[in-house]
């Protein structure tokens, strides 16, 4: 049976962000009509929606969405209209687009220097209620769901209103057992490489030259993991990315060095592990260990949390499933 038509008109009163509502060339309503399947016809501030009845609905929710993020300040572009089309075709219960509401609450905007950051999905917004209200997080998930961004966007977010002093940013400096004797150049020059995605992520919340200043004062700091034996970290915000690659040693050594008033986040993705074969993950012991314990969460994104290009999330989807089938048949590498 053909869905019943329906025909559903808005406004928007803010005539200086209908064009930002719009896109380019009514871009953004392009978008949303291929997505949704629904036709889209726009006059000065009116949108006229015609489609099945929950599509239309949908696309109704979608556009007033975009609206209240234009007027709380935020960025309209191509992965905001694209993860607010993903979010309102999940019904909670509560009728078409039931998770906006939950995600558009202004608490899960991370403000930063250069950008207000807001969730994409609906597990980047809970994995950003996380980050606000447990002191050690431990964000899971394949690449490209925005863990190490958002756990830095909070970290600098708590840095730039004096929550804590100084932020403490650490990776294993390589995948394989740090071994870095072999790089050309001093240590940093060794380990530079190993870190610049986070180096990345301060650049995309901090000018330039703040981030400069941080780093030259201390106040930021980004070190390989095996530099933070013997510290005890207090009054900061310690991350500690690719965790998978950590040992069971190096997970305890740089949990222990959490100190009075910090937090910590710890990202990792348990099925990219490139430990050499027989040697145990330490992020995995951690599953296992620290579960239940009081103010440790661990908070699990999917690939229904990636928002890079919409083939990392196929590609995501297709290796799961060949492992799957690998382990269920028992093949090589199970």
């Amino acid at each position: 049976m053909t869905p019943e038509p329906r025909r559903i008109e808005v406004s928007f009163d803010d005539n200086r962000l209908v064009p930002l509502l719009y896109g380019e060339h009514d871009a953004h309503l392009a978008r949303i009509e291929h997505q949704l399947g629904v036709s889209l016809a726009s006059r000065g501030n009116r949108v006229t929606i015609q489609g099945s009845g929950e599509a239309a609905e949908t696309a109704q929710t979608v556009l007033s969405s975009l609206w209240e993020r234009l007027e709380r300040g935020l960025a309209v572009g191509p992965a905001e209209v694209d993860a607010t089309v993903r979010m309102a075709r999940q019904p909670d219960g509560a009728g078409p687009g039931g998770r906006l509401r939950a995600f558009n609450r202004p608490e899960n905007t991370i403000v930063t220097r250069k950008r207000t950051i807001a969730p994409r999905t609906p597990g980047q917004s809970g994995y950003i209620d996380a980050l606000r209200t447990h002191p050690l997080v431990f964000g899971l998930g394949p690449a490209g769901t925005g863990k190490t961004y958002l756990a830095v966007a909070q970290a600098v977010a708590m840095l730039a209103t004096g929550q804590v002093d100084r932020l403490i940013l650490s990776r294993p400096a390589v995948e394989a057992g740090e071994r870095l004797g072999f790089l050309p150049g001093d240590m940093r020059e060794k380990v530079d490489p190993y870190l610049r995605p986070l180096y990345d992520a301060l650049h995309d919340m901090l000018p330039a030259e703040q981030v400069a200043r941080h780093l030259e004062t201390g106040t930021i700091e980004i070190a390989p993991l095996a530099f933070m034996r013997g510290r005890t970290l207090a009054n900061a915000y310690i991350i500690l990315d690719e965790a998978q690659n950590t040992t069971s040693m190096q997970m305890r050594m740089f949990l222990t060095r959490m100190g009075e008033n910090s937090r910590m986040a710890v990202t990792g993705d348990i099925s990219q592990v490139d430990l050499p074969p027989g040697q145990r993950s330490g992020l995995r012991d951690a599953l296992d260990i620290l579960d239940g314990i009081e103010g440790i969460t661990f908070y699990w994104l999917t690939d229904e949390d990636v928002v890079r290009h919409v083939l990392v999330t196929r590609i995501v989807r297709a290796y799961d499933a060949f492992d799957r089938r690998r382990l269920a048949g028992g093949g090589e590498g199970a």
